[in-house]
């Protein structure tokens, strides 16, 4: 009685490995053999089970396949009063196709454990890029997801960080034009100067700056970066700096408004091509009021019939107290709205302020300078400089 349970593991484990397709379709040919009696017409058929075995199984279940195949079809051969040259042959071919599917096998496995490292390489990369945002960042909730269009590598070109400074908390978002690798290089490069210059520059035009300075000396001609960049440095103030990317979307009392920038920029990298310059809006954010950034890989998403993903409708459908709520809904609906895979790099994050403000605010506060009259006394409508 105390075997019973080894029994019956092991024997689970058989039924999980058995090739169960391959299996089923020598058994059709089996017993269409047995009732048509046509000697060796459908006897070379039964090579099909050990080659879709290659597909499923390892190398263990081809050859159990494969050998299930070619007693099958000596018992048959031998019944029909097939010639035994006949039989000679199909058996040998069944013999090769089983060996060369279960070298496929082993090879298709050997490939999946070479991708199963390069994806756990990939996933430690993303971690060292995009490093994890807590809950919780100075006064406010925050809540990230992130879906790379190349499942297998599991990281692109959209980048975010949010980050506690002197000045408050900052934060940007982008999307780095083009995929792979060099997207993945700029998108590194992008966020390291926003994290240094984050803590040093108390304007947030001048973070801006630097990472523009340091894009035209590295990226190509071609090569560009769209990007919010937006800081908190005072109670109920927030700065927003839009270089050519989508237009936040800000959930106040007044609904889901797209927070358009007042004078457009160009992304990050082409500045040399345009005089335009960047502006800084400043706009009241109370308690309560949240913030959603995103990357176009969400709004650009569509369906099957070629409809772009509502974003702006759906965030008031899905909006909760809990941002991770909030943006697990939109993730989920965005999957079902293009049927389970996207086409390109996708990143959502959302900022709420607490309707009770958090303790560190004042902290985080008090440690960054005074911010300027101009700005202080336009709270209740957006300034741009």
């Amino acid at each position: 009685m105390r075997r019973t349970p080894a029994r019956k593991s092991g024997a689970a484990q058989l039924a999980s490995g058995t090739p169960v397709l391959p299996v089923l379709i020598v058994s059709v040919i089996v017993v269409v053999d047995l009732v048509g009696g046509a000697g060796l017409t459908w006897l070379p058929l039964l090579a099909a089970g050990p080659a879709l075995a290659a597909t499923t199984s390892g190398p263990r279940g081809v050859l159990c396949v494969g050998l299930l195949a070619g007693t099958l079809a000596a018992m048959l051969g031998i019944r029909d009063g097939a010639p035994d040259r006949d039989l000679a042959s199909v058996l040998a071919a069944l013999v090769a196709v089983t060996l060369a599917s279960a070298l496929a096998s082993a090879l298709r496995g050997r490939r999946e454990r070479v991708l199963a490292a390069v994806r756990s390489v990939a996933e430690t990369a993303q971690h060292a890029l995009l490093k994890p945002v807590p809950a919780a960042v100075g006064p406010f909730q925050v809540a990230v997801r992130y879906s790379a269009a190349a499942a297998e590598a599991r990281i692109g070109g959209d980048l975010y960080a949010l980050v506690p400074t002197p000045y408050g908390v900052r934060l940007i978002v982008g999307d780095v034009r083009g995929k792979g690798l060099p997207a993945v290089g700029t998108a590194a490069l992008v966020l390291g100067v926003f994290r240094e210059a984050a803590y040093e520059e108390p304007d947030l035009l001048a973070v801006v700056a630097r990472i523009e300075r340091s894009l035209a000396r590295n990226l190509g001609s071609d090569d560009f970066v769209t990007a919010v960049v937006a800081g908190y440095p005072r109670s109920g103030c927030l700065e927003v700096v839009n270089c050519g990317h989508a237009p936040p979307l800000l959930v106040s009392g007044s609904g889901v408004v797209p927070v358009e920038p007042t004078r457009p920029a160009p992304p990050l990298g082409l500045r040399t091509l345009t005089d335009e310059r960047p502006s800084l809006q400043v706009l009241p954010f109370a308690d309560g009021d949240q913030l959603l950034l995103y990357t176009d890989g969400v709004t650009e998403a569509r369906d099957h019939s070629r409809e772009f993903y509502p974003l702006a409708e759906r965030l008031g459908r899905h909006l909760s107290d809990e941002p991770a709520r909030t943006l697990t809904g939109l993730h989920d609906e965005l999957l079902a709205h293009v049927g389970g895979r996207l086409e390109d790099d996708a990143a959502l994050l959302l900022l709420r302020k607490p309707r009770k403000p958090a303790v560190a605010e004042a902290a985080v506060l008090e440690a960054g300078p005074a911010v300027s009259d101009t700005a202080g006394r336009q709270l209740n409508a957006p300034v741009t400089r």
